[in-house]
């Protein structure tokens, strides 16, 4: 397989970058995150604020960190890309020492990493947050260069993908086909396509109304599927239209230069835009750490989520296997911090903290004022085995005419991620 990384992994600076080894405070235990995204600068924040006594490097390649959430508002046009762009002078002010290099490799055994700029970084306890890796291998006819043309602008921090895929989206010929090829799970956010389809219907609404989507599905379900649907009939009648795996929805070909999908029965299909969501896996470095199983993602214990394969590496947000929980921003949140508190505990000889919960709230926009959200609530089952959503504690919108919460869910939504990249941000 080949992979591409979703923050790549992360550049001292110059002076730092010369040294055979990078200088962390004398007496104090050290904690490396890797990754500056939901999952990683969300356990570096937590754990500064919160374990004082830490000595905190956080590692990662960009200077500012391009949010997965909110992207797709991006592609309607009712966000700009430095809008959903966040740095880490939050993080520095609250006494994290930002690394911003890559991570050439780890090992595990004398708890350290090679940066590629030349110098090692040691710790005590590692967080590895690399989140995911687009799959090239996995969809013939969808390499890099095949990207250029149908973009997947699925990779935070990627904005020329995002920017790409909409300048041919306001391009788009009058009365001209949108398709997207939609993966089978897992997937990072799992409602994130159908949030797509939604925000490229309001553009074509307001601009190109004779315009169609039509979209791809590897699966025959999909997360809030009944609210998305609703919202498509009543705000875009005709527009949107969903093929399921079980109608030859399932997308095993593209073909950018005669702009084709090509269905699992061989239907080939004409598309004036394409965006193609490949399968993934955890970020590469995850795999080339050999923490990751068959699937290419990393089996994790649930309490402190400490790598199955590697002691002292903790491996949160989307790179790790977690099921029933979705690979979402709120979970990768929610989870550092048990990480954090886990992390904590060993270093002091202690037992982690027992029976925590894991939260996710999930919203969706739809439409000028309309949102839609999923919520649950997760535990470590009591083998310690995995997970499992509490009983009775998740729920979606109620569906029917509702319009005033539609409104509001949509403002909860603004709120809900103002408060997040605060919280991971400062």
């Amino acid at each position: 397989m080949t992979f591409t990384t979703r923050r790549a992994l992360l550049g001292a600076a110059p002076a730092l970058m010369a040294a055979p080894a990078l200088a962390q405070n004398q007496g104090q235990a050290r904690l490396v995150v890797v990754g500056g995204g939901f999952g990683g600068a969300s356990a570096a924040r937590f754990a500064r604020m919160t374990y004082p006594w830490l000595d905190v490097t956080l590692i990662e390649p960009k200077t500012r960190f391009v949010t997965c959430p909110y992207g797709n508002l991006v592609l309607a046009g009712t966000r700009r890309l430095e809008q959903i762009s966040h740095g880490y002078d939050g993080l520095r002010a609250r006494g994290v020492n930002v690394v911003h290099d890559w991570v050439a490799g780890i090992d595990p055994a004398a708890r350290s990493l090679r940066l590629r700029g030349g110098a090692t970084v040691a710790y005590d306890r590692l967080i590895l947050s690399p989140g995911i890796a687009l799959r090239w291998d996995a969809l013939p006819g969808y390499d890099e260069a095949a990207s250029e043309i149908f973009p997947h602008a699925w990779v935070p921090g990627e904005g020329a993908q995002t920017t790409l895929l909409r300048r041919q989206i306001e391009a788009l010929p009058e009365g001209g086909v949108v398709g997207l090829a939609i993966p089978d799970n897992p997937f990072r956010c799992p409602p994130g396509p159908y949030e797509r389809i939604s925000m490229i219907a309001a553009h074509l609404k307001r601009h190109n109304p004779r315009a169609k989507i039509l979209a791809f599905d590897a699966k025959n379900a999909f997360s809030k599927q009944g609210l998305f649907q609703d919202a498509w009939g009543e705000l875009y009648p005709g527009m949107i239209e969903w093929v399921p795996a079980s109608q030859d929805g399932r997308i095993t070909r593209v073909d950018p230069g005669a702009r084709e999908f090509e269905s699992e029965f061989g239907t080939r299909h004409k598309v004036d835009v394409g965006n193609v969501i490949p399968p993934q896996s955890a970020a590469r470095i995850a795999i080339e750490a050999g923490l990751a199983n068959a699937g290419g993602w990393v089996p994790v214990d649930p309490l402190t989520f400490e790598a199955r394969q590697a002691t002292g590496i903790h491996v949160i947000g989307d790179a790790n296997v977690a099921p029933p929980m979705p690979k979402s921003g709120y979970v990768a949140n929610s989870t550092a911090k048990q990480a954090v508190a886990s992390v904590a505990a060993l270093l002091r000889g202690e037992a982690p903290p027992a029976a925590p919960v894991y939260f996710n709230t999930c919203y969706s926009h739809v439409g000028e004022d309309y949102g839609i959200s999923v919520v649950g609530v997760f535990r470590p089952n009591p083998d310690g085995s995995g997970f499992v959503e509490t009983p009775q504690s998740g729920g979606v919108s109620p569906r029917g005419n509702h319009p005033e919460q539609r409104r509001l869910e949509a403002l909860y939504a603004d709120a809900w991620y103002a408060s997040i990249t605060r919280d991971m941000f400062g």
